[in-house]
This record gives structure tokens, sequence and C-alpha cells, in this order.
């Protein structure tokens, strides 16, 4: 929980509560439903809480935007942001059944009203959003695919409505076909050796 403090000085009494929550209640449903690996449980706040807040080092949220988080798995990066932007609302997304129960298990814990969960394929959803966030599900091109035609026309915040996608590594080829992202490097923001390659990839989506 330091290291969330470490980069984020400004949380009031319920951010901190919810928060501080987190370990337990990923270590409890962990046991009964392996969502997290046992290495990362341990590192909880390293690997998965503050590596979904990167996101928030690029994107402010507004209050009243709407984002879509695509293949959460156990609620990254959709739940650390959503205790960070109470007013925002946030639908988590998973295929896969057990894990948006662990997920839904989590925000009731933590009495997170902003968080809506749907076990089913992105595709099947027909509402839109000002960003689609998500943390390395399937390369770019691919995601795009998923994700057509579900980003707002009407812009809202400092960056184009698109994509905030959690990468790491070298992307140079999986990004040649989309030569409008920018790569924010999370090393200009956190000095933990773990962030060395992590990235957070913008799209913004273009309308003609």
């Amino acid at each position: 929980m330091e290291i969330i403090h470490k980069y984020f000085k400004n949380l009031t009494e319920t951010q901190i509560t919810q928060f501080s929550k987190l370990q337990e209640l990923y270590e409890d449903w962990n046991l009964k439903i392996n969502v997290v690996s046992r290495k990362d449980i341990d590192e909880l706040y390293l690997r998965h809480v503050l590596h979904s807040l990167g996101i928030a080092k690029v994107m402010e949220f507004k209050p009243g935007a709407k984002v879509l988080d695509v293949g959460t798995g156990g609620g990254f990066p959709g739940i650390p942001l959503a205790i960070l932007f109470p007013e925002t609302q946030f639908h988590l997304v998973d295929s896969i059944g057990k894990k948006i129960k662990v997920v839904n298990e989590v925000v009731e814990g933590l009495g997170l009203l902003n968080v809506k969960t749907t076990n089913g394929r992105v595709e099947e959803d027909k509402d839109t959003y000002d960003f689609i966030v998500s943390r390395a599900v399937a390369e770019m091109e691919t995601f795009v695919r998923w994700t057509k035609g579900k980003i707002a026309k009407k812009q809202n915040h400092k960056l184009k409505n698109g994509i905030l996608y959690l990468k790491g590594g070298d992307l140079t080829e999986e990004l040649k076909l989309f030569t409008s992202a920018t790569i924010y490097n999370l090393s200009d923001y956190f000095e933990e050796e773990f962030y060395e390659t992590k990235k957070v990839v913008h799209l913004g989506m273009k309308f003609k």
C-alpha cells in the first residue's frame, strides 16, 4: 500500500481504505478461484494495482466519463482506476465467468458504486465509451477490431477518445500500422525496476 501513497498523494480516506482492502480481498478470493498468480499476489500493489494506475498518470478521467475495461481478468486495470476516479463510470468485461465472479465480489467488498460488470465478449456490447482500457489481452490490431465502433464521438478530455493500453517490451512491429499511437513510458513516472519496459499506449480514434 505504501507504493500507492508514494505516487498518489491526494487520496481521500475512502480511497485509502478501499486500496488497503485490495490485498485481503484478492488473497481471500484467490484461494477459491485463482485469478492472480501466486507470485504476483505477494506483490499485488507493485505488479497489478500501481500498474493499473499507470493509466492515471497519462489520463485524468473526468466526472461522468465512461470507460470500458476489456478482458479485465481479476479486475485490472478497471478496479484500481474506479477507486481513483469515483465519479467516472467503469464497465468491466471478461469472457471467463469465474473471473467476473471474483471481480463482482471485490467490487461489492469495496463498496464501489461506479462499476458494472459483464461476463461475455466485448463485441456483443452495443454501448460507446470515452476510453477503452486494457492490459495486453491481444495484439493492437486484434484489439482495435474487437472494439470497433465503441468509441464515443463527443470529446471531453485532453487526449482524443480512444484506447489506453498497458503494454510491455518493444512495440515497434506491433504498432507499425498505427502511426498516430503515442507511447508513454511508465519508467518516467515510476522508479521501480518492474516498470523499466512497461508502457501506456494511447490510440485516439479518428472520425470522418
